[in-house]
């Protein structure tokens, strides 16, 4: 289960990870409340926040992955580190001093968007340069593991700070928590990694990078079923504030004990991806169609404490369907090409948020929190069941995986053998 960590330089990743994603979730806590408190609790306030954080996802996503397999992506992380860490930093002074306006989270949480533009892609594609490809799925759970893990402490820690001591705290100890990751980073050994040929700078790369993706069916239904589940299906960070605020009548406690018990069905979820050696199409179908009834069941809880005894296996399902969803995307592509796939991919996943979050506050708005969670499983469901529907017609349910073949002309992977194009390869 932890085979990756007894590579040094993944084990120092992995530490700042912690260190940096605890602070980060108790910024999301923090930002979430303090967004409620200045607009008296606006559901489509928060979904313009969150929208934000994620527009640039949308609007250059695609750009942050030509340039993580352009240029070396330590270098990528440790200023996109930085800049994290100061936009915390700012935030929390203003808040500490009572000037915080709900513009200034607005453009702050742009801000934030823009560096992970770079930063996603960059990290995401910089593990396999860390472990290798043999264990690369397992490195990718104990990421998400790590993720979640802090998912755990942030928001619990965030809900008690908060209550005490108010947001701004809550913000400088996230900018303060980015030094681990910048340290990590600088103590890595470069000679035990294994980067992957930079891309020499060339006009057509992004198109390149969208046909080659255009050209593989097995990569397009699963770029198809993230979006569903991605946009509609999870957005807890909004959805649960709601409930705790408005179903349940909790404050700021209520919400991080909501997202602390969701977050560790994600953990439980990441640490069992982690004994799995290769991700199938088949189980991350199945993890979508079980994720989107779980949310639909959760919606409907009537009371507060059967709402969080439901977000554990929601969380388990949720976790399950994105680490075999990553795994298959880095493992099934060229080595080349992977940079600019995973930033289609972090597009698809994390982008189109801009579009989600702000249907889903409205819709919590005017017709209740439970019907907005409701909403979001109702169209994970359909979204795994049609995907499900398109893919076995052309056994695109065998394994997804292949070796990462060479790129050829236009983009394309060379195949070995007869395999249509677009099919997964059969070895």
């Amino acid at each position: 289960m932890f085979r990756s960590l007894r590579v040094r330089n993944f084990r120092l990743f992995a530490i700042g990870q912690v260190v940096s994603n605890t602070g980060t979730w108790m910024q999301r806590v923090a930002q979430d409340w303090l967004v409620l408190d200045l607009t008296h609790g606006s559901g489509v306030a928060l979904g313009i926040t969150t929208g934000l954080q994620f527009l640039p996802l949308l609007l250059f996503g695609l750009w942050g992955g030509v340039l993580a397999d352009r240029y070396p992506k330590r270098r990528i992380l440790m200023a996109t580190a930085a800049t994290m860490g100061l936009l915390a930093l700012v935030l929390g002074l203003l808040a500490i001093t009572g000037t915080a306006q709900v513009w200034h989270v607005y453009a702050l949480a742009f801000g934030l968007g823009m560096a992970t533009v770079l930063d996603n892609p960059a990290r995401q594609t910089f593990i396999v340069e860390m472990v290798g490809r043999r264990d690369l799925p397992n490195a990718i759970a104990l990421g998400s593991a790590t993720f979640n893990g802090a998912r755990v402490l942030g928001p619990a820690v965030a809900g008690l700070l908060i209550a005490v001591a108010g947001t701004g705290p809550v913000f400088l100890i996230n900018a303060a928590s980015f030094g681990a990751v910048m340290f990590g980073l600088a103590a890595m050994r470069s000679a035990e990694l294994h980067p992957a040929e930079l891309v020499p700078r060339a006009k057509g790369q992004l198109r390149e990078g969208l046909r080659y993706v255009r050209g593989r069916r097995d990569l397009v239904l699963i770029l198809v079923l993230v979006f569903f589940v991605a946009t509609f299906g999870m957005n807890f960070q909004l959805t649960t504030a709601l409930v705790a605020r408005e179903v349940f009548g909790g404050g700021a406690s209520s919400f991080g004990l909501a997202s602390t018990m969701l977050a560790v069905g994600a953990l439980t979820g990441a640490l069992l991806a982690a004994r799995r050696v290769r991700p199938r199409m088949r189980l991350l179908l199945s993890a979508a169609l079980v994720f989107g009834l779980l949310e639909i069941v959760t919606g409907v809880m009537p009371t507060y404490w059967s709402f969080l005894a439901m977000l554990v296996p929601t969380g388990i399902a949720l976790m399950t369907f994105t680490t075999a969803a990553n795994a298959t995307m880095q493992l099934s592509v060229a080595p080349e090409m992977r940079g600019r796939v995973m930033g289609l991919y972090m597009f698809v996943f994390l982008g189109t948020n801009p579009l989600g979050a702000p249907l889903v506050g409205w819709m919590a708005e005017q017709f209740g929190p439970r019907l907005s969670i409701v909403a979001g499983g109702v169209v994970a469901t359909l979204a795994a069941l049609g995907v499900t529907l398109l893919a076995a017609p052309r056994g695109a349910l065998r394994p997804a995986l292949r070796d990462s073949l060479p790129v050829g002309r236009g983009g394309f992977a060379l195949r070995r053998g007869p395999a249509r194009a677009g099919m997964a390869g059969k070895r």
